[in-house]
Order: C-alpha cells, then structure tokens, then sequence
C-alpha cells in the first residue's frame, strides 16, 4: 500500500452519488468539523435530504462510527480510532520514512514531521516530537494549508508547473499571523526560491513563535508528494540554526525518496 497522495481533498458533495459515498461524506463532514454538529447543522451543510441523512447518521452511529454527545451532537465515534491507528500502524509508507525521521530527530533534538500533498492541504502521516516538547497545531492525521507551512510549501514545489498554478487559483489564502502569505505572488515568489534552494522555511506564518525548516520527498513518477520539517519555538532556536540544518533536512528528505522507490516499487502509483 502507496502512493497517490497529491489528490484533490474532496469535500461532502465531491464524493461521489453512491450510497456509500454519500455516507462516507457524511462521516467527512462530522469528523472535519471544528465544532460537533447537531442534525440541523449537518443537514444546512451536507444538502442531502432530511430522510436521506437521517438514515445516514443513524447507520454510522450503529456502526460505531459517529457518535451522539450528551448535547445531542454528532462527534466521531471511538471505531475511527481503531481504524486510524491501524492505518498509521500498517502504513508503509511512513515505516519507510520512520528511521529517517528518528535520524533526523537525534541531530535536532527538536520535533520532525513527515506530511503528505492533499489538494489543497498537506496531512501530517508522522511526527517525532522535540525532547522539550512545545504545544503546537500539529498532531498525526491533521491537516494545515500549504500556502503557510514549510512542508507544505516544500511538497508544492515539486508539482508541474500547471498544476502548480491551478492548484494555487483554487487555494484561500487565510491569514493566520502577519507573517502569512496573503497573494498567489507571493506564494509563487517563495516557491521559485525553494526550488533553487531545494529547503522551504515557515517564518512564523501558521502560528506565532514556531517556525520551521521543510525539504520535499520527491518520488520517480511524482504520484507520492510529501515533504518533512524540523520545526521548533523560535524564543529556543534561531532561523541562523534552521538555516544551518538545511543540508541535513535536505538529505533526509532525498533518503526518504529513495527508500520509497525501493522501498514501494511498482506499487507506487497505488491509492494509499
């Protein structure tokens, strides 16, 4: 199990017409939330029918899959954690990175993450937490916008340039901290410099006080995008020192594409 990473994050309605698509986005549209949702929110948000997504709901609490708060609020149910930590656990792509994570991690001391392209958004597959721990957004499994994370500005600029720029057309740009790219030029600006230096920072652009240093993880036939970071608090660690481990995120990145390639061969182009 690989591959195809670099995929457009389909949302409720970009599911497909099946029943089980259908619930599928469902599930997608509660788990996604930032809040728990009653019926009537899923209801305005999905646009399926009353009887339709009553039905849904009501198949995906039985299976363990969604829940009822005591607020009688739809939250994701404790069969998803099983799931997901099977997925995590078994995923072979990720083991094939781990060492080089962990390798990473030793030199640094600080957190190492490992993300993959999503439409949109890059997903975090693993992480390898700093040895002084510092609360920060990113957890295995979340998603964060590309325009404003060091992997996810690594992992664009190994896309094709057209599909760089349609990708780019459908992005918002939402300012997180004043540091944020706010324009398609900017963004494109930054990513030409990431290509001719091969490494991409976040100058605090997703949150305050953390910044980080991103290389992409580049595969033969690009259906695997990804990139990893070492990330830290900038009041403990300089952009000086995120410049100086540059070249050891770099290689760690180019030895984990070439342990995929090895690593997932002919399966690469599969669907994770």
């Amino acid at each position: 199990m690989a591959g195809t990473i670099d995929t457009e994050d389909a949302g409720p309605k970009g599911q497909g017409t099946g029943t089980l698509g259908k619930a599928i986005a469902t599930l997608a549209l509660v788990a996604e939330a930032e809040q728990p949702l009653r019926f009537t929110d899923v209801l305005a948000l999905s646009g399926e029918p009353r009887g339709t997504l009553h039905r849904q709901l009501s198949h995906l609490v039985e299976e363990g899959l969604l829940d009822l708060d005591r607020n009688q609020c739809y939250v994701p149910g404790l069969r998803l954690l099983k799931f997901a930590s099977l997925a995590w656990a078994r995923n072979e792509v990720r083991l094939l990175a781990e060492p080089h994570l962990k390798a990473l991690h030793r030199l640094t001391g600080e957190t190492v993450h490992f993300a993959v392209l999503r439409g949109a958004q890059v997903v975090y597959l693993d992480k390898v937490e700093g040895r002084q721990s510092v609360r920060m957004y990113s957890e295995v499994g979340k998603v964060s916008p590309v325009h404003c994370t060091g992997v996810g500005k690594a992992a664009l600029s190994v896309l094709p340039d057209a599909l760089l720029q349609e990708r780019i057309a459908g992005l918002e740009f939402r300012v997180f901290t004043a540091q944020t790219h706010a324009s398609a030029a900017a963004l494109l600006a930054e990513i030409a410099a990431i290509r001719r230096e091969g490494v991409a920072y976040d100058r605090q652009e997703h949150e305050e006080g953390i910044h980080c240093v991103a290389a992409p993880v580049r595969s033969d036939d690009k259906s695997l995008v990804a990139a990893i970071s070492v990330t830290a608090p900038v009041y403990r660690i300089s952009m000086q020192q995120l410049v100086d481990w540059a070249e050891p995120v770099r290689a760690a990145a180019d030895s984990i594409g070439e342990a995929l390639r090895f690593g997932l061969g002919p399966h690469a182009g599969a669907s994770l």
